[in-house]
């Protein structure tokens, strides 16, 4: 019997870094909208897929919605968001 090294032992594949699965990229982008003032993140879904992130829900204004977008294209990791909210105003 052969036994290979460990070639991680103790650290973290880059892979892993560099492809973070796409509930912790929902998780991020969660928080960083939820810790962010004026995004109305309290009314907001988040869905990833791959590097693509889904908003889905409803706000109280078009700037609300302007500023979640802003926020989740800051979160590293998103290379994409596409908007399924609604808002109170006209667009």
């Amino acid at each position: 019997m052969i036994f290979k090294p460990q070639l991680f032992h103790g650290e973290t594949p880059v892979v892993a870094d560099e492809n973070p699965p796409e509930t912790t990229l929902e998780q991020r982008v969660a928080d960083a909208l939820a810790l962010t003032a004026g995004t109305g993140a309290e009314g907001l879904k988040v869905v990833a897929s791959g590097a693509e992130i889904f908003l889905f829900g409803a706000v109280a204004s078009r700037d609300e919605m302007d500023r979640a977008v802003e926020v989740v294209l800051t979160v590293p990791g998103v290379e994409k968001v596409t908007v399924r909210m609604q808002s109170d105003e006209a667009p």
